[in-house]
């Protein structure tokens, strides 16, 4: 069993930046791939990125080379760095651990409770 914790949300304007994190518990949570997601309004939950437990990533091609995802697993805590945020990446961001390397929402077994992000125009 995995508990997800997620912080750092908030309001930015576009342009500018933020940093999630997402703090896990649970002794195995270095063997877990973890993801991020995000849901808009009305819109269906959507990869971000994820990591695997040895450090490596993949990302959704729409925010490659702006977002970085990295974790800590000495502190049970997986990161999403975000530069240059748009207006329409407004959204609930939410991690999630999963046995696979996967990029579909069904395939993460644990799920955070989400932080909101809103970045003004």
């Amino acid at each position: 069993q995995v508990q997800l914790v997620e912080s750092g949300g908030g309001l930015v304007q576009a342009g500018g930046s933020l940093r999630l994190s997402c703090a896990a518990s649970g002794r195995t949570f270095s063997s877990y791939v973890m993801g991020w997601f995000r849901q808009a309004p009305g819109k269906e939950r959507e990869f971000v990125a994820r990591i695997r437990s040895g450090g490596i990533t993949y990302y959704a091609d729409s925010v490659k080379g702006r977002f970085t995802i990295s974790r800590d697993n000495a502190k049970n805590t997986v990161y999403l760095q975000m530069n240059s945020l748009k207006p329409e990446e407004t959204a609930v961001y939410y991690c999630a651990a999963s046995n696979r390397a996967a990029s579909i929402s069904w395939a993460y077994d644990y799920w955070g409770q989400g932080t909101q992000v809103t970045v003004s125009s």
